[in-house]
């Protein structure tokens, strides 16, 4: 964990260089998943202040819906107990999809996924989450390029390497990652695959830190 967390400093601090926003934003960020992370807590002490939790709610199960509510109860209950953590920990809350929730919960910032932003549009999410931190999961070189005209403050691009959550995909790797990372007008960060191993290989991508789950999972602290 030491060495992701080195090596996304170090990344964000070159970046910033070219890109001052980047200077705002965490050097590294932890995503929750339904499947392989769906309850982070326990690796919050983990992380190191300054440091990005994204919580990806979709897809998780709250229990049958009853019609009372209970389970958005649930599911807001859940957010607000990671919130508090966070924010006991120096640490900075994003919310995937749900700009009501990231309000409610008192999030930093909103996060899409990017089927959403092509969707909705950035300028939609950004009108319901105002003064919050907008950040973009991106897939290709069009998808980043929409992502700088709309305003994103950062972008999420994914995946650089083969990953455990889509074995077989097919990835960037770092020579075209580091090519659309020197390229954007915006913030990017290195998502997939990025252990140790794969923090050495980005060092000199241009990104502006590390996004991802596996690195909290396995690295020794």
């Amino acid at each position: 964990m030491r060495t992701i967390t080195n090596a996304a400093r170090t990344l964000n601090l070159h970046a910033a260089h070219r890109l001052p926003a980047a200077r705002r934003l965490p050097f590294l960020f932890l995503l929750t998943d339904a499947e392989r992370l769906a309850d982070p807590m326990s690796l919050l002490a983990r992380l190191p202040r300054g440091a990005g939790v994204i919580l990806r709610d979709y897809g998780r199960d709250y229990g049958r819906d009853h019609g009372d509510g209970r389970r958005e109860r649930a599911r807001t209950g859940s957010a607000w107990r990671l919130a508090r953590a966070c924010r006991q920990r120096g640490l900075i809350l994003i919310v995937a999809g749900d700009a009501r929730l990231a309000r409610a919960i008192g999030a930093a910032g909103l996060h899409l996924p990017e089927w959403m932003a092509r969707r909705d549009g950035l300028a939609t999410r950004r009108a319901r989450a105002p003064g919050m931190i907008l950040t973009v999961a991106c897939h290709s070189a069009p998808a980043l390029r929409k992502a700088q005209r709309s305003g994103a403050d950062a972008a999420l691009l994914a995946p650089v390497l083969p990953t455990a959550s889509h074995p077989g995909a097919p990835c960037l790797g770092t020579l075209r990652f580091a090519a659309l990372a020197r390229g954007a007008r915006l913030p990017v960060y290195a998502l997939g695959g990025i252990d140790e191993k794969g923090a050495r290989r980005i060092r000199d991508s241009g990104a502006a830190g590390i996004a991802g789950i596996g690195f909290a999972t396995t690295a020794a602290p």
